[in-house]
């Protein structure tokens, strides 16, 4: 596990639970040997529970920027449901590890 993320975990489960995040996932090079903390981004898999159509939005938004400040990086943040690349997904399964489950 990526050192950056391991020391915040408490910090993002609270992150989590405050944007009503069902479950996020990592992947990507912050996962990978090849990871630079200067130069890449994070990659989040995110599913959020169930809201009222008006809060994704407001959540998807608000936790992207939760994220980059509490990591002080860019983030790139994907929802489960948004993909529909099957190539893509099966990458993203291959390599994803849970940070968050409610």
């Amino acid at each position: 596990m990526n050192r950056i993320i391991e020391d915040k975990r408490e910090d993002l489960a609270l992150l989590c639970a405050q944007r009503r995040v069902r479950r996020l996932e990592l992947f990507g090079s912050a996962l990978r040997d090849d990871f630079d903390p200067q130069t890449s981004d994070l990659d989040f898999l995110v599913e959020f529970e169930n809201l009222a159509q008006g809060q994704y939005a407001d959540n998807y938004f608000g936790l992207l920027e939760d994220l980059e400040r509490l990591f002080g990086c860019p983030v790139d943040l994907v929802m489960t449901s948004a993909i529909k690349n099957p190539y893509f997904l099966k990458k993203i399964h291959a390599s994803r590890v849970t940070l968050y489950a409610a």
